[in-house]
């Protein structure tokens, strides 16, 4: 077993087990799993405040803007993997296709992806996950989950954690490389959320409400006939039906 994948599954574990305390007044409709999901939400809140976010408002301010936007295009490109992989198993012939084109496309005259030659090409992005694959068979989605470090979930949508993890081409790498190249990607994708999280912490009365509510839509929308509609979400945000 590689290492992201053990840590993905002792992560599920360890959510399983806090299962059994999730008990309770601090209940709402819809959400059975509050209490527990608050206190993992609050960890994350303080692991974020003191280690991610000050580790991607430096990265923003010392790598240059093309920097970026090239590693984040390079991330972008792994994740076809997985778009591809999901619309194969929906049976979505022509978004699975798309899909690997792109990958093709911008692996070669992209030179590994950290050029998107794909977009301006006219081929469209497809965002899926083993979540909406099981929700496209008629998975419901199960109690709103909030995961240690992962963010918000669910029952169902946990499944993705470990699929993505064993669908990444890095997976079988050494664990010191699989190590740094999460951690850029983390940094990455967390630099490109820096106002939206900003935002919400300014907007938001109850921000694990607000988290909820928001991913729980996106996830709904997602899972829609048109799931391409929706737009790419900031940070700890997903839905289902």
């Amino acid at each position: 077993m590689n290492y992201r994948c053990g840590s993905a599954l002792a992560t599920i574990a360890v959510s399983i087990l806090l299962c059994g305390c999730a008990t309770g007044s601090q209940r709402t409709a819809g959400d059975p799993l509050e209490p527990m999901n608050r206190t993992i939400y609050s960890f994350n809140g303080k692991v974020d405040k003191y280690v991610a976010k000050p580790a991607a408002t430096a990265y923003q301010k010392v790598v240059p803007s093309p920097v970026r936007t090239a590693i984040g295009n390079f991330f972008s490109n792994i994740g076809d993997i997985g778009n591809f992989a999901n619309d194969t198993l929906q049976l979505k012939a022509t978004d699975a296709t798309e899909d690997l084109m792109r990958f093709a496309f911008n692996s070669t005259f992209g030179i590994a992806g950290f050029i998107d030659f794909a977009t301006p090409a006219g081929l469209p992005k497809h965002h899926q996950d083993f979540g909406l694959t099981l929700a496209h068979y008629g998975v419901p989605i199960g109690p709103y989950l909030v995961l240690p470090l992962f963010g918000p979930s669910s029952v169902r949508d946990v499944s993705k954690v470990v699929v993505s993890s064993v669908l990444n081409p890095f997976s079988a790498a050494p664990i010191a490389v699989q190590a740094s190249v999460t951690g850029v990607q983390f940094v990455s994708d967390r630099a490109d959320l820096l106002s939206a999280t900003d935002l919400l912490s300014q907007a938001s009365l109850d921000e694990y409400s607000f988290t909820r509510d928001l991913y729980l839509r996106r996830r709904k929308m997602l899972s829609s006939s048109k799931p391409d509609d929706a737009e790419k979400p900031p940070v700890y945000m997903d839905v289902a039906p």
